[in-house]
């Protein structure tokens, strides 16, 4: 009986709490409601400023636009120079005010537009569709990270949170080094316990990514000795550049391409008598004759997986295949720097849970993941070493990134700030 009396006061007096929650929550979401004509308006803004990453001037000037807001909400701002790895910048927004856990929340300045395309400016399509350079990829989420703390704010929760928001000036095309371009970021990642990436996924405002591929690049440099092509395959000339090129590309297939959440794709390839290959411009020349016995071959790819793991065992193997060397050949490869996985952890899929519950409360629907193989790198993967949980693909809703046909949807900018309001709340109250 005592039992039942003390179960029966803990309820009653839970009950106010629990409506108090929903009382706060509700009012997060009419905020978002109140301003989501201004919220378009300052999209709007943002996609006609060319921001292309190699346009500092226009990077410079989108953050220029966003940290005001940022200050009116009384966060610490700055813009943080990126000379020191050719590129405009990063943008840096914090607030510490001692309660609930630690929050980076992840977006960028720069679209993969530059001041020559013909896709330069917001395009009404319909009622519910917009087109223009970078709405989807990523100025709508760099916007849906502001209208939610500012609903935050607006409800005096914000000054209690422990939030710290870096949209960087390059994630389109990174810097070098990355350990400069990426600083500020795994700076904050180190800090943070918890990380958001507003990177709009796979464009379906269903799921959200637990997981993302590495991307890193490599660069096959082969040398045969030359001569007469009526000489080919005889013991001192041997098979040539090309062929040992050939013979190393089709054995990383054959021997690598089963494996789940692996890909490694040659993205260029030149071989002849004389050969060169430009990094910067991605281009290469090439000469030579049928009757000459190519002397150089020069090949470049990427590789994509899921774990470290993955990706130091399969640069192992890929550099024991090339050193495998045809007759009077010999082959080198190096490996890149890049962006490295974010890998699958059991509080991503906790965090994923309770952004699910969020939505489903708020009348969205379930959220699942994307899977791994359908994502590509991102700058949250530069968090996975620090935070305890993450999730990206909290942006606006989309589809056709990079492309001259990108869109956003116009109802995903309100309901994706109302999700990650009240998540933010939740995980201020947990």
């Amino acid at each position: 009986m005592k039992y039942i009396t003390f179960l029966v006061a803990v309820i009653l007096c839970s009950m106010p709490v629990l409506a108090q929650k929903n009382k706060v929550e509700k009012k997060l979401v009419k905020w978002v409601d109140d301003h989501n004509d201004e919220a378009m308006s300052f999209l709007e803004d943002l996609v006609n400023i060319n921001s292309g990453t190699m346009n500092f001037e226009g990077v410079k000037a989108v953050a220029d636009a966003l940290m005001p807001k940022f200050e009116a909400l009384g966060m610490e701002v700055e813009f943080t120079d990126g000379s020191s790895f050719n590129r405009a910048g990063h943008l840096v927004a914090r607030i510490q005010g001692g309660k609930g856990p630690k929050i980076l929340m992840i977006g960028h300045l720069d679209t993969v537009f530059e001041p020559n395309s013909s896709f330069q400016k917001w395009k009404k399509v319909d009622d519910e569709t917009i087109s223009g350079p970078g709405i989807a990829d990523m100025k709508g989420g760099d916007v849906i990270i502001l209208q939610s703390l500012s609903a935050l704010h607006a409800q005096g929760l914000l000054k209690d949170m422990n939030i710290w928001v870096v949209m960087t000036g390059d994630e389109e095309l990174s810097g070098s080094p990355l350990s400069a371009s990426k600083a500020e970021l795994i700076e904050a990642a180190k800090w943070a316990d918890i990380a958001l990436g507003f990177e709009n996924a796979d464009g379906n405002f269903k799921t959200v990514n637990v997981a993302r591929r590495s991307s890193s690049s490599w660069k096959l440099e082969v040398t045969g000795k030359a001569g007469h092509s009526s000489q080919v395959f005889k013991p001192e000339r041997g098979v040539g550049a090309i062929y040992e090129a050939s013979r190393i590309l089709y054995q990383f297939y054959e021997e690598l391409s089963g494996e789940e959440f692996l890909t490694f794709n040659p993205g260029a390839i030149v071989g002849g008598t004389e050969t060169s290959y430009d990094a910067k411009t991605k281009s290469g020349q090439a000469f030579g004759k049928n009757n000459v016995i190519a002397q150089s071959a020069i090949v470049t790819g990427d590789i994509r997986c899921l774990s470290m793991e993955q990706l130091k065992r399969t640069q192992n193997k890929m550099a024991e295949i090339v050193a495998q060397n045809l007759p009077q050949t010999l082959a080198t490869i190096t490996f890149n720097e890049g962006y490295p996985p974010f890998p699958p952890k059991d509080g991503n899929y906790e965090l994923m849970k309770q952004f699910s519950q969020v939505s489903s409360d708020l009348g969205f629907g379930e959220v699942t993941a994307v899977n791994p193989a359908d994502a590509g790198a991102a700058d949250i993967s530069f968090t996975a070493e620090f935070v305890d949980r993450g999730i990206d693909g909290m942006g606006m809703s989309g589809a056709n990134d990079h492309s001259i046909d990108e869109i956003g949807y116009t109802w995903a900018l309100p309901m994706q700030s109302k999700r990650t309001a009240v998540l933010l709340y939740r995980l201020l109250q947990d």
